[in-house]
């Protein structure tokens, strides 16, 4: 699957990285110069984790947002308490 959330489909996007020198002009300067433009990816924050899938446990990689704004279902750890029955 690569580089791709399981969830929402997010994958890396293509951008420029910018290098420039000098000083803001609302720090006194003259203003910032582009001296070179060279192409990157933003890669999404995946993480591995286990989710819950039609009551299935499977272990899939995950954007972070995703995670946070709760659209995937964590499985729980272990069954809850429960006080024993006395006869």
């Amino acid at each position: 699957m690569g580089m791709q959330c399981a969830v929402c489909g997010k994958k890396p996007a293509k951008g420029n990285h910018y290098a420039r020198r000098g000083k803001a002009k609302y720090l006194g300067g003259v203003g910032r110069k582009v001296t070179g433009i060279s192409r990157r990816t933003f890669r999404p924050n995946l993480q591995s984790i286990q989710i819950e899938v039609n009551g299935n446990v499977q272990r899939s990689r995950v954007c972070v947002q995703c995670i946070r704004s709760g659209k995937v279902h964590r499985p729980q750890k272990r069954k809850p308490f429960q006080m024993p029955t006395s006869l």
